[in-house]
């Protein structure tokens, strides 16, 4: 058995969707993980893999992950996953060329799978895909779509973590509270702005060390390097960057009573929601606070609102995290294991319907 066959057995989605790109060596994986809610919808990510097998793990983890997200987001959206495993990142007209021939592959699935941009796709990116696809969000405004969702991302992760600080100290409040955001990319650096607003001090910390200073000059934050993030003393871990930060080693280095960012798939595997748990620390399920995303995209795009509206959806992922804390505590499990409880409960009751 290869291990991209592998993979494909053991995964409990509905649908994966694989094409070789011969005129660029790309591999695309598109996994769709559940319809029950509705059509599936999730990022296309573009990233440069070892191998194409750990291209399709990653479609298939987060397209786990949007299936939970839209879930507890109340959006009528299942979840799904792109991934474009390129040789290198292209640019220019190959770039375009790629796209096109995305937008055709995603066309061919009929709308079970919507998308938008993720790691190394953006807005410009989805217009392109759009001219062979209707099956896009977050195109550009002047594109016709409702453009950059991550100011929406940030202030869904700054009210989960509004939420957190409350049920970990016993107020919101801000002041006084330390908050390291690890990643000061376009959702981290507009939510270190909000935290900063808000009365945090602020650690920053970025692979991209240039950009943290900038970040932390502009804002008055401080930097750690990023190897001394994990174990830097805070109030809050954010984590804002790449996925699978909390594993078993960095779990024991966390001197933090919190931990509530944007990353996408956190934990490196679901047990370490209850490591984090056995050293008191509050974990916030990364799906549940990053949502703002898609409620952006879902609520402008598909469901025809206003912006007040989405901002009222987005404001709400606070009462979600809170009833996660809440289940979790009178059940004494996991936040991790009470997130999850949730979801499976408005699946069954989305099969039901």
């Amino acid at each position: 058995m290869t291990v991209l066959e592998d993979i494909l057995r053991t995964w409990d989605g509905e649908e994966t969707t694989v094409r070789f790109d011969a005129a660029s060596g790309a591999w695309m994986f598109i996994c769709v993980h559940s319809t029950v809610l509705g059509p599936a919808a999730g990022g296309t990510r573009m990233k440069v893999y070892a191998e194409p097998a750990d291209a399709l793990l990653d479609a298939s983890r987060l397209s786990a992950a949007m299936t939970a997200k839209n879930a507890l987001a109340d959006l009528p959206l299942g979840g799904g996953k792109a991934v474009l495993a390129v040789p290198e990142l292209p640019q220019g007209p190959a770039r375009r060329e790629l796209l096109l021939r995305y937008g055709d592959l995603l066309s061919s699935l009929g709308g079970t799978y919507r998308t938008a941009c993720d790691m190394n796709t953006a807005e410009v990116d989805m217009d392109v895909v759009a001219e062979r696809s209707p099956y896009v969000f977050g195109r550009t405004v002047q594109g016709g779509g409702s453009g950059t969702s991550a100011p929406s991302t940030a202030v869904g992760v700054f009210h989960g973590i509004l939420a957190s600080v409350a049920k970990a100290f016993g107020s919101p409040n801000l002041t006084g509270r330390t908050v390291l955001v690890q990643g000061v990319g376009a959702v981290g650096r507009s939510l270190a702005a909000e935290l900063r607003d808000a009365g945090a001090a602020l650690i920053l910390t970025d692979v991209d060390e240039l950009r943290a200073k900038e970040a932390a000059n502009e804002l008055g934050a401080g930097v750690v390097p990023p190897d001394e993030a994990v174990g830097t003393e805070c109030d809050v871990f954010s984590p804002c960057a790449v996925g699978g930060v909390l594993h078993a080693s960095s779990i024991a280095s966390l001197r933090c009573r919190v931990v509530a960012g944007a990353a996408n798939n956190q934990l490196a595997q679901a047990e370490n929601a209850e490591r984090l748990a056995e050293r008191g620390i509050l974990y916030a399920p990364d799906y549940v606070v990053n949502a703002g995303g898609i409620i952006h995209l879902a609520s402008l795009e598909l469901l025809g609102e206003d912006e007040a509206r989405r901002d009222e959806r987005v404001r709400g992922i606070a009462d979600t995290l809170t009833e996660v804390f809440r289940t979790a505590e009178a059940e004494g499990i996991s936040t991790g294991a009470a997130a999850e409880q949730m979801v499976q409960g408005r699946l069954a009751k989305g099969k039901r319907a």
